[in-house]
């Protein structure tokens, strides 16, 4: 049942105690059960805990204070009458991020079977809070029954920083707004052909070269305007370190994206000898595909990319690396010698199987890792680009079936068929999933409908997609306040689409939903688009 009708009926009973009160929640619970009465928090209300949730408990004691200006005590369970109590309840759900959250006239109660779920539970709860804050020290706060765990395992957000660097507290204000939201991966484009953001200490050109550009492209697509001004920027390893453990306390799992073997122009411009060319240039100033790519055909580059994911896996506990694997453009590869006597060596008939063949031998040493590759769905030889030539995408290369598809241009039936054939993917259609759109082209009500799971797939196979991501491209977006702007309100949307079931949702409930967020943001000074 909708929120809606949950409180018109609530009303019609004649319970006119809940009716001024608020049920805010983003993404919507999944099982929601409203009753009669209220608990009125205030400064004598007080957490209690266990010695599994003590850290769970500081960590409330401190939002409610951040958010209301509440300050509550911790305390023994059996100390106190008007409490929020934590727990964890072995064997509850299988599910590490399923909660319950309970709300009775007398106390909060908030169980799960692991932290990652009570941690979701204290979010319900903040936004309830945010909703039905008032003047006065006391909040009022509806009689409910939540019992949820969300719609998919993946629910990413990512951010492109390769092309303007934006630094740690932007990532950290958007981690924070990730981890309210109940997202759990923050996927982070760290290089390309514009700048590489990540310092890599075998290869110290890489930031001291190619972590800068002289000028930038502005004005869109195909403009010969330029900003007239440098820019620049790079995570030192302590950094990356600093927003890897900042992400770990809010249970958001970082996915660094690094580039292979194509939009590589930055690690070309740092060491040409990695190039097919092995032309010195300049790191780019005009956005988008460029021409040059890695020789993978030689041994010195493919010990250099090893080499880079070395440092990469020590400083990201991620499972999942992403090789990116979009957009490469051949005329380099069809046009060396060096290039096509390997292909005939090892019997590669196009461009792409060539392509397939290099990323099977990095999916096979980050295997070697414990690490599990990701790409986007061009690695599996789709031609999903005007300027590819047909004949240089047609394939006999098999992809490796461990791989994660990251699904982000074609016809829904190349994701179809990548399932079937037994891979995984993360749903990032472009036309309902990329921030830097407008919000012509993607409204906030064309985001909350994205469904990823491709119409048509069968039930059998729907578990085969894991989960989705919004991308925040940064080409044509160089300020953090345009930033925000195009990212919000629309990542609450895609929040959604990743946590609460079809049979759940309701747009109508969630734009009144979002009416508080919008407060909530407004107040630290977060933009967002009406």
């Amino acid at each position: 049942m909708k929120l809606k009708a949950l409180l018109l009926l609530i009303c019609t009973l004649g319970v006119t105690a809940v009716k001024a009160q608020k049920i805010s929640i983003i993404p919507a619970p999944n099982n929601l059960e409203v009753k009669a009465g209220s608990f009125e928090l205030s400064s004598s209300t007080a957490i209690s805990h266990d010695d599994k949730t003590e850290d769970m408990a500081r960590f409330l004691q401190q939002v409610i204070k951040d958010d209301t200006g509440l300050e509550l005590g911790i305390g023994s369970k059996k100390q106190m009458n008007q409490l929020i109590h934590l727990k964890i309840i072995s064997g509850k759900k299988d599910n590490k991020e399923a909660y319950s959250l309970e709300i009775d006239k007398n106390k909060i109660s908030i169980a799960a079977s692991d932290n990652q779920g009570l941690f979701y539970g204290i979010q319900s709860l903040r936004q309830l809070l945010l909703a039905n804050r008032s003047s006065s020290n006391v909040i009022q706060l509806p009689v409910l029954n939540i019992d949820d765990q969300p719609r998919f395992s993946w629910r990413a957000f990512m951010l492109d920083e390769s092309r303007y660097f934006k630094g740690m507290d932007q990532v950290k204000k958007l981690l924070d707004q990730m981890a309210l939201l109940k997202m759990n991966v923050f996927h982070w484009h760290l290089t390309d052909d514009q700048g590489w953001r990540i310092e890599i200490k075998k290869y110290p050109a890489l930031t001291e070269i190619g972590s800068k550009r002289t000028n930038s492209q502005i004005g869109g697509w195909g403009s010969e305007k330029r900003s007239g001004k440098p820019h620049g920027g790079f995570y030192t390893q302590e950094q990356i370190k600093e927003i890897v453990a900042y992400a770990k306390k809010r249970f958001i799992t970082i996915v660094p994206e690094i580039e292979m073997p194509g939009h590589s122009s930055a690690a070309i411009a740092s060491y040409p000898w990695l190039g097919t060319d092995g032309q010195k240039i300049e790191v780019p100033v005009v956005f988008g595909k460029r021409p040059d790519t890695y020789n993978v055909t030689d041994k010195k580059v493919y010990t250099f990319l090893t080499d880079v994911l070395d440092e990469v896996m020590q400083l990201f506990p991620s499972n999942v690396i992403h090789i990116g694997g979009d957009e490469v453009k051949y005329d380099h590869w069809k046009n060396s010698p060096t290039v096509n006597a390997y292909m005939k060596e090892h019997d590669l008939e196009s461009p792409a199987d060539l392509q397939i063949h290099f990323t099977n031998r990095i999916s096979q040493y980050l295997e070697s890792k414990g690490k599990r590759m990701m790409g986007w769905n061009e690695i599996l030889g789709h031609n999903v680009h005007e300027y590819q030539k047909e004949e240089d995408t047609q394939v006999k290369t098999e992809l490796a079936k461990g791989t994660i598809i990251h699904f982000w241009k074609g016809d829904l039936n190349l994701a179809r068929t990548a399932i079937v054939n037994g891979y995984d993917i993360v749903n990032s259609l472009h036309s309902f999933t990329y921030l830097d759109y407008s919000h012509k082209s993607i409204s906030l009500e064309k985001a909350y409908e994205f469904d990823p799971i491709p119409e048509g797939l069968e039930k059998k196979y729907h578990d085969k997609v894991i989960g989705v991501g919004c991308q925040m491209w940064g080409e044509w977006i160089p300020t953090v306040a345009r930033m925000d702007e195009q990212i919000f309100p629309r990542i609450a949307a895609y929040a959604e689409v990743g946590w609460t079931s079809l049979g759940s949702k309701s747009f109508s409930d969630f734009s009144k939903s979002l009416k508080d967020l919008k407060h909530y943001w407004t107040q630290r000074g977060i933009g967002y688009t009406q």
